[in-house]
């Protein structure tokens, strides 16, 4: 059965768009058909992180509005067999839009994917509303600052207000020696601060940002602990979808 997750932050610069990319590679790459829907569309990337920038021609927003059909706003990434994406474009009011546009979108890609996961923008307001319309469950990506957070707890809460049960936390950007110093919050604080179910630790490293730079997700690289690390969050999504 098809499922949809939206990826959200309660604020900027916790790496959710990483996220969402490397979680659809991670997919794809056990033989599911993914396809990543940016849905920040004051704040477009997941193209960028995707190195397929030159080529979004039509965006979500174009589907939505009959402007072109699903076939039409979908790019393959040619790397990873059954890995595509929808782009946005930041250009566009999405004044217009309302949640029922994304419910029908999300229940046509079903149709041709096993996962649809949703790049939404930061925050909670009206941005939010639009893209967690389909969604099956969320994952809110936060780093371990008392500030993220508080942000993050913030989305959690709005994301009960809007029907969204299934809700995990992916804690981004540890550091272990600062947690074991107390030098910021270790995971027992986190989890009295956070009531989403914590899936998944991704550890700081600058090959992360190398390879966003490069429009590579970094789960290409087999091998390495932050391959295993998606893999294994993967792993752990799949067993608590069978729940």
């Amino acid at each position: 059965m098809s499922k949809v997750y939206l990826v959200a932050s309660g604020k900027g610069g916790t790496g959710k768009t990483m996220f969402s990319v490397n979680l659809g590679a991670s997919y794809a790459q056990k033989g599911y058909r993914v396809v990543v829907v940016d849905m920040d569309m004051g704040l477009r990337n997941l193209d960028l992180y995707l190195g397929l920038e030159n080529n979004v021609v039509f965006d979500v927003y174009d589907v939505v509005t009959g402007v072109c059909p699903i076939r039409q706003a979908l790019i393959r990434d040619r790397r990873i067999d059954g890995l595509y994406m929808i782009g946005s474009s930041p250009e566009r009011d999405k004044g217009d839009l309302t949640p029922l546009h994304i419910q029908v979108l999300c229940e046509k890609l079903k149709e041709q994917f096993d996962y649809i996961i949703i790049d939404s923008p930061s925050g909670i307001d009206d941005g939010l509303v639009l893209a967690s319309a389909g969604a099956d469950a969320a994952i809110i990506v936060t780093t371990p600052e008392y500030a993220a957070l508080r942000d993050a707890d913030a989305v959690d809460r709005e994301l009960v207000r809007l029907g969204v049960k299934k809700r995990y936390l992916v804690l981004n950007k540890l550091i272990a020696e600062m947690m074991n110093s107390g030098y910021i919050p270790r995971l027992r604080v986190i989890s009295s601060i956070m009531r989403a179910k914590l899936i998944g630790i991704i550890q700081f490293d600058m090959n992360i940002n190398i390879s966003t730079n490069l429009g590579q997700p970094i789960v290409l690289k087999k091998g390495t602990y932050i391959q295993q690390n998606f893999e294994n969050i993967c792993d752990r999504l799949i067993e608590e979808e069978g729940r």
